[in-house]
């Protein structure tokens, strides 16, 4: 009996330790190179339907007084999202109301568009399909260089 009782709490113990595991947040954060349009960190690497917490940093002492954002988009779409937010120039709005965020169906999650030495967090639960997410700026022009990979596998 005292061994089934000890084999049933183990069980218990490593049931609630994989379950806290799988439930841990994966937290990234992102600056703002001070000089080129470029983050810090080209790639990161989390589990699907992992949670995640993603800080993007705009230092103060940028010396291109640029803002700039983050968005991370679907396979294959950088592109695509980076030629949207291009062509967003035509609208009066785009840099204040609407964050150089363009309309797209492509982009998954985002962060406001943050001035130098304004900082911003977007917590999203990771997509369940393993692929590579490309992050980037769309503040106009900045997407071409200022980009990564999120790439969500086991």
């Amino acid at each position: 009996m005292k061994s089934t009782l000890m084999s049933a709490l183990a069980l218990t113990i490593l049931a609630v330790s994989s379950a806290a595991k799988a439930e841990e947040v994966f937290e990234v954060t992102l600056t703002a190179d001070k000089v080129q349009f470029i983050y810090d960190i080209k790639e990161f690497t989390v589990k699907p339907g992992q949670q995640v917490k993603l800080t993007l940093i705009n230092p103060s002492d940028s010396v291109t007084r640029q803002p700039h954002n983050v968005l991370i988009v679907k396979p294959g779409k950088k592109d695509v999202v980076g030629m949207a937010a291009n062509a967003g120039m035509t609208d009066p709005a785009f840099l204040t109301e609407k964050n150089a965020i363009p309309e797209s169906e492509d982009i998954l999650f985002h962060s406001k568009l943050i001035q130098a030495g304004e900082e911003d967090v977007v917590e999203f639960t990771a997509p369940e399909e393993a692929g590579e997410y490309p992050y980037l700026c769309t503040y106009p022009g900045h997407w071409a260089i200022m980009n990564g990979v999120m790439t969500v596998a086991e």
